[in-house]
């Protein structure tokens, strides 16, 4: 360990001390800390744009990705909530399938970018506005101060709700990132963050359940147990969790590897156990787990708040848009040596392209690959991309990759660009694809 005790490891994370982990700024992102009860203090506000949208509005869809969509997500499907669509996949079948669902004149859209830039979210920003003919109250945005979206929402007349600047995405699921999706919702916000506020005041002591859990993390990786596996709860809670350990310290060649729902026994396994017996202590958990990878950090002396690899798959989907190349992605290399090849410490990550209906069609090739004995992961894309890529590429070169592509369907074009997003979608398949393997990563693709 880095510091002379666990009472010192504690005292330096809430002093804000950036030398527990690699001193490279790591005190700007720690916002996280304080803002259970920030969030307090704007539960009025909160319920006052819940309490107006909810007497005109019956359905909410949330555009964003990874740290903006993913805590949403958990929260709708903990609470078993109908009323809140997340969208974060930019295959064209889901928006075909929003169609024949929604009734547009009863939904508002929620967009949802810290930086205000996501290629996705834009996209489905300015599909939507077109769609609802511009009315700029049907839409809310919620980005960090002075960002484009927040300047654009400005322009459109939407209500805007500001983020913290010093909470990264994965971190913000206790912000206005996970909160207004939550109000939308009719969620308890009292409650979720009275639990939030009481675990954080926990997670000050020499024994806190989050010093605990990030202790066990860490000294188990440092055993060679780097596959988290995580509990699998009704509420998916892995969802969230897994871009929290995987984008945190995947990175310098090393890291935790979040696995939901696979078995913790192996030699290179450890227990990641999810405690959630009450729904409304689901803000607690939230906070345990930040806290919890935040100490993981430290011992794996990473700087757990930056994500220095996720560019680059971006940047090979920008090569392949402007190339103005439309990629047909043919199957390539072969499974059955990929798989013939597999075996502890190495994991299988699956990365599916495709309609997020058909995901149960890819249980058969998670069970084939659960055969090789290896800890088995999978995502759809480009959800991943914003959750687990850093991990992929950043993280330790025991990853197998496999990814699976579908048909894509008629074209449906996006507004001011010269592409549509089935072929946007091929192009972040493509330019992962090129990314892993430029990076030496073994990668293969299916196609179903």
């Amino acid at each position: 360990m880095v510091v002379a005790s666990h009472h010192e490891l504690v005292e330096r994370i809430w002093s804000r001390d950036p030398t527990i982990w690699t001193d490279s700024g790591e005190e700007k992102w720690l916002g996280w800390l304080d803002e259970p009860k920030r969030m307090q203090e704007r539960v009025g506000e909160l319920r006052e744009l819940a309490d107006g949208a909810r007497t005109r509005f019956e359905t909410f869809v949330l555009l964003g990705m990874g740290g903006s969509s993913l805590a949403p997500e958990v929260l709708k499907l903990t609470f078993g909530a109908k009323s809140l669509h997340v969208l974060d996949t930019t295959h064209p079948a889901m928006l075909r399938h929003a169609a024949e669902l929604l009734d547009l004149d009863k939904t508002m859209f929620v967009v949802s970018s810290k930086s205000g830039t996501t290629l996705e979210t834009r996209s489905h920003f300015d599909y939507y506005w077109e769609q609802v003919r511009g009315e700029g109250d049907r839409f809310v945005a919620v980005t960090d101060p002075g960002s484009e979206l927040e300047q654009l929402a400005h322009e459109r007349g939407m209500r805007v709700f500001a983020g913290e600047p010093t909470i990264g995405g994965r971190y913000s699921a206790l912000s206005p990132f996970g909160l207004v999706p939550a109000a939308l919702m009719g969620l308890d916000l009292e409650r979720i963050l009275d639990g939030a506020v009481r675990m954080a005041e926990a997670c000050r002591g020499d024994d806190g359940p989050g010093l605990r859990l990030g202790l066990q993390l860490g000294q188990a990786w440092e055993g060679g147990r780097d596959k988290v596996c995580l509990t699998e709860t009704e509420g998916r809670f892995g969802l969230w969790a897994e871009q929290l350990i995987a984008e945190s310290t995947g990175k310098q060649g090393k890291g935790l590897v979040p696995a939901p729902g696979e078995s913790p026994e192996g030699p290179d396994r450890q227990r990641g156990d999810v405690e959630l017996r009450d729904p409304l202590e689901i803000g607690a958990e939230f906070f345990r787990w930040e806290f919890a990878v935040a100490v993981a950090g430290s011992i794996l002396q990473i700087n757990p708040f930056d994500q220095p690899n996720v560019q680059a798959a971006k940047d090979k989907t920008k090569e392949v848009l402007a190339s103005g190349e439309d990629p047909e992605l043919k199957e390539e290399g072969s499974l059955d040596e990929l798989l013939a090849s597999a075996a502890p410490p190495n994991y299988v990550a699956i990365q599916a392209f495709i309609d997020p209906i058909r995901e149960r069609e890819l249980e058969s090739l998670i069970a084939r690959a659960r055969e090789t004995g290896c800890a088995v992961t999978h995502g759809l894309g480009p959800r991943y991309l914003h959750s687990t890529g850093q991990l992929h590429k950043g993280g330790p070169p025991t990853g197998l990759f496999v990814q699976v592509v579908d048909d894509t369907g008629d074209e449906i074009p996006i507004p001011g660009q010269d592409f549509g997003f089935g072929r946007l979608i091929r192009a972040q398949a493509e330019g992962d694809f090129r990314s892993l393997r430029d990076l030496g990563r073994k990668i293969v693709r299916v196609r179903i």
